[in-house]
């Protein structure tokens, strides 16, 4: 363990959860890593096979923290489909990392995707039927993006249903969805199967919008302040290992693994993303990468206002997203952790 990371050691565990998508991997390096335990933490990790389960989970107690879509905090807070959970978060886990796939039924020519959903959607007299992982989330607001690009109305075109990330490609293939919004590897699959086709990124719609988030209670950051600090320092490591090109092959190897994303390793892999013209890697570090700021919240909420939801403006967003997304937290768990971080011997992993 590094020296005065944390002052006590606790026999509390730390329940993180996570769902299995690329941008899951600071959590998993974390513990493969051994950072966590040298940061002093008893972290037990917990694979959710979706948002709503993780959710639940959060608002009920039975995680402590969890890799989270950047939207959560607030929806959360504002009690949108659970009770009100007063919720923070400290630390933004990644940029960007989602793409649209349309089923290879609809459309196989980038030219003509508006107007193979229009004669689908005229023909069948029923509206299209979209994926997306969670209804609060930056695919819902990806999508109706999308869409309106085209000129379509969302609400009159398509159909947004909830499907877990790792059935997306599976529902795709068996006719089920007619296209989804989702992050990686689930599109890469689709693609790599020839079932689907990506027709937008994330980075192309909304370029370095916020879309993973590290989520705690309000609570948790209040009572058990210096393990969220340590969590948060120990996470900022996992980020920066991460983001190294360098580490990229053992970061696809260890992912792929089952109690991971349980998914082959091509589909992992940016040179296959690539190939596919899937430009849809996570942004993990750099300048102001991991900082929960207030224009990222702002985005959020700009988002859930655009679905008719949230608080109104100005006195509603600012309390909102200043309560959830908290700089200050960051600041202070950087602030406490770099000096110790310099004096300390590297890990052999990040060396």
């Amino acid at each position: 363990m590094r020296n005065g990371f944390l002052n006590t050691t606790t026999h509390r565990p730390l329940r993180v959860g996570f769902v299995p998508l690329i941008d899951c991997a600071p959590i998993v390096m974390a513990r493969e890593l051994g950072l966590f335990a040298q940061y002093g933490l008893d972290v037990q990790l917990s694979r959710e096979i979706g948002w709503a389960t993780l959710r639940d989970k959060i608002c009920y107690g039975e995680l402590e923290a969890a890799h989270a879509l950047a939207p959560l905090p607030l929806s959360l807070s504002l009690g949108l489909g659970v009770p009100p959970t007063e919720c923070v978060a400290g630390l933004v886990l990644s940029l960007e990392g989602n793409a649209i796939t349309i089923s290879n039924r609809l459309c196989s020519d980038a030219s003509s995707v508006r107007a193979a959903l229009v004669k689908r959607a005229k023909t069948l007299r029923t509206p299209l039927v979209m994926g997306i992982p969670f209804s609060y989330s930056a695919h819902n607001f990806l999508l109706r993006t999308w869409l309106e690009s085209l000129g379509l109305v969302p609400e009159r075109v398509a159909q947004f249903v909830v499907v877990p990330p790792p059935q997306m490609a599976t529902h795709l293939a068996a006719g089920n969805l007619d296209g989804f919004c989702v992050g990686e590897p689930w599109n890469s699959l689709a693609a790599l199967r020839n079932t689907g086709r990506v027709v937008a990124t994330s980075g192309e719609l909304r370029p370095r919008h916020p879309e993973k988030v590290l989520l705690v209670r309000r609570n948790f950051a209040e009572e058990r302040t210096e393990e969220h600090h340590a969590l948060i320092a120990c996470l900022l490591e996992a980020c920066r290992f991460c983001a190294e090109p360098a580490n990229e092959e053992v970061l696809t190897e260890t992912l792929a693994r089952p109690e991971y994303l349980n998914a082959t390793p091509a589909a992992l892999r940016s040179k296959s993303s690539a190939a596919l013209k899937i430009a849809t890697r996570p942004i993990f570090s750099g300048g102001e990468v991991n900082e929960p700021s207030a224009d990222k919240a702002a985005w959020i909420m700009d988002g859930l206002r655009a679905m008719g939801l949230g608080p109104p403006r100005p006195a509603g967003l600012t309390s909102t997203k200043d309560a959830c997304f908290r700089p200050d937290i960051f600041q202070a768990a950087l602030e406490r952790y770099e000096t110790i971080r310099n004096e300390n011997t590297p890990s052999a992993a990040i060396a």
